[in-house]
């Protein structure tokens, strides 16, 4: 929905499961295409937002139908904003091994943390470890 500025925001509580958030990162990737957002930026979105959703699910709730994910999100036409809770414990991102070292190519895991980073112009947790915050700001 548009606010009063033209930001269109949502604030959504989803399910602990993976089908729960697809129509939601659809209405949010097709009104980033209406503002104008182009494909390879539309990319990166759906890539951390899925990343991130999935990741509340799995690794925060751990599939748990008792706990939710909130989804706080904000768009215009040269910036997104997004705000990922899950109601786990919550982690460490620093003790998440990095996924190019040597020894780790070939072992599964700590990927789309990776992504998310180089993907978005901002992400960070919360000393917790169980909200992520990310941004993506278009150049001028």
């Amino acid at each position: 929905m548009p606010s009063r500025n033209g930001e269109f925001t949502r604030h959504v509580t989803l399910p602990s499961n993976l089908e729960a958030y697809h129509q939601l990162i659809d209405e949010i990737i097709d009104e980033l295409e209406r503002r104008g957002w182009v494909p390879e930026h539309l990319f990166a979105i759906r890539m951390a937002l899925e990343e991130s959703i999935s990741n509340a699910v799995r690794h925060g709730n751990k599939h748990d139908p008792n706990k939710q994910v909130f989804v706080d999100c904000r768009c215009s036409d040269r910036s997104f904003w997004v705000q990922v809770r899950d109601e786990g414990p919550g982690f460490c991102p620093e003790q998440v091994p990095d996924c190019c070292a040597d020894d780790r190519l070939e072992i599964p895991g700590g990927r789309g943390l990776a992504l998310m980073r180089a993907f978005m112009t901002r992400m960070e947790y919360n000393d917790r470890g169980n909200v992520l915050t990310m941004e993506k700001v278009l150049p001028k």
